[in-house]
């Protein structure tokens, strides 16, 4: 039935009687989803909601997708330690922007309703924000997880922060939505906004809280906070690399929340080789993002080199002769290169026996390479960087 398949995925759902009775009487539902502009990039971890708000399109209802470009100036404090940092009015424009364009890449534009809610909340005057914040007490926000924990390790809590789930809320109130969608750490915020429309007299919207991916680093959830994250806009090759990086365990949650695999493919994708299924996996992302074809072309270069033992056909290249205002090291080249965070990196790589030049570990990041031989030479550090570097 397509009322059970609307709810696949949800850890939590609040008001389910009233939204599966609206579903199967056929009503044209509001669903919302909002994202607070706060860094230029959509992740996967936005493509688990963002999968299940294009269900609920793909079924006939008002997919309304609000960017958060008010409130990202606020920062959202869940699952937060700490003050989140102010951020430019223009830098929030700037990244509302970019998400647009990589929401579509997942929803259907002509179908999607988008608003801002800077419309509403750049109009209000401040006795309309003092009467918002009658709507709650200080004993019910503290009983918010993460504000719970800061206040007993006496650690600030902003008054802005607190303001936030209002905020959330309001927008639902404006919205008129039937329905919201976030992660499970959006709980308390998204049932403020129920609570709000019904103090307004009006529906309360059901809740629907889908799981938290975990990222790259295969515990903490994908964050662009803790920069262990796949992007809607990262190229292929590394929307691959990235995917072939993530843990075993972690790979099935990947195929269920990402790729809406249900309990019988899992179990017949637990048959094959983990290494294939992992493959497959990473193909079947990349594929929605840049079409089979570049999918397939990066599964053949992954394999070339990673299972095959091969030097990838395309790499970055640097010249020796170039140019430049250090002497021509080992560490001084690579840093120029801008394929890594730090000289720090590169000496911790070296020092580890991960990087080799023509195949020879290299021992010394002060290797000057000017003395080489007139031909490119093949350096690689780690398992994914590799660079030509030419006299």
């Amino acid at each position: 039935m397509i009322e059970n398949k609307l709810l696949e995925n949800a850890e939590v759902v609040i008001g389910q009687d009233e939204l599966l009775d609206n579903l199967k009487q056929g009503r044209k539902l509001k669903i919302k989803f909002g994202v607070d502009p706060t860094r230029p990039d959509l992740t996967f971890g936005h493509l688990v909601v963002f999968n299940k708000l294009r269900q609920f399109q793909d079924a006939g209802h008002e997919a309304i997708l609000l960017i958060g470009d008010y409130t990202a100036r606020i920062g959202d404090p869940s699952g937060r330690s700490e003050l989140r940092p102010e951020l430019t009015e223009s830098a929030v424009n700037q990244n509302a922007t970019t998400y647009l364009e990589q929401a579509f890449k997942i929803l259907d534009e002509s179908k999607t309703v988008v608003r801002r809610n800077s419309e509403w909340f750049g109009e209000m005057s401040f006795a309309d924000a003092l009467s918002l914040t009658r709507s709650m007490t200080v004993a019910r926000m503290l009983e918010r997880d993460d504000f719970e924990k800061r206040f007993k390790s006496n650690q600030p809590i902003s008054m802005v922060e607190f303001m936030y789930p209002l905020i959330q809320g309001y927008d639902s109130i404006v919205l008129e939505s039937d329905v919201e969608l976030g992660g499970n750490d959006q709980l308390f915020n998204m049932l403020v906004g129920r609570n709000l429309q019904k103090e307004k007299g009006l529906s309360p919207q059901a809740v629907i809280t889908l799981p938290l991916l975990v990222g790259l680093d295969g515990s903490k959830k994908m964050s662009k906070s803790y920069d262990n994250y796949i992007a809607f806009n990262d190229s292929a090759k590394d929307m691959f690399g990235k995917t072939m990086s993530i843990s075993d365990e972690v790979m099935w949650d990947y195929y269920r929340l990402l790729l809406l695999k249900d309990e019988s493919e899992l179990i017949a994708l637990k048959r094959s080789h983990p290494m294939e299924t992992k493959k497959q996996l990473a193909r079947e992302l990349t594929s929605v993002f840049f079409g089979a074809k570049k999918a397939d072309e990066e599964l053949s270069a992954f394999s070339q080199v990673f299972s095959k033992g091969e030097d990838p056909k395309d790499m970055p290249e640097i010249s020796i002769s170039q140019g430049f205002s250090q002497p021509p090291t080992l560490l001084n080249i690579l840093s120029e290169s801008g394929l890594f965070e730090s000289k720090g990196q590169i000496r911790r790589l070296i020092k580890q026996g991960a990087v080799k030049l023509e195949g020879e570990k290299v021992d010394s990041p002060d290797i000057d390479l000017a003395t080489l031989s007139a031909s490119p030479k093949i350096l690689k550090a780690g398992k994914k960087i590799f660079l030509r570097i030419k006299p």
